[in-house]
């Protein structure tokens, strides 16, 4: 609230400025790209590529759980071989 005139229109808004600038940024987007790449390896893994990317995104290493937790896609079945022609 430091320099900060209460009542003041746009008082709100320094506020949320002031607190935002407190937080560590370049951290908490490393930290961010670290569990998307995490997630990747882990969806790639288990055969759900963007599943494992999009859950890391929502979730971040809880994310990691959801695509561990759920089973590998089987996999298509695919038609017998077309005879030769002669």
């Amino acid at each position: 609230m430091q320099g900060v005139d209460p009542d003041s229109p746009d008082a709100f808004m320094h506020i949320f400025l002031n607190l935002m600038a407190l937080l560590p940024w370049a951290a908490l987007f490393w930290w961010s790209v670290v569990f998307v790449v995490v997630g990747a390896v882990l969806g790639w893994w288990r055969g759900r590529l963007v599943e494992g990317i999009v859950w890391a995104v929502v979730l971040g290493p809880l994310g990691w759980i959801v695509v561990l937790g759920r089973s590998r896609p089987k996999p298509r079945p695919e038609p017998p071989p077309l005879p030769r022609r002669r």
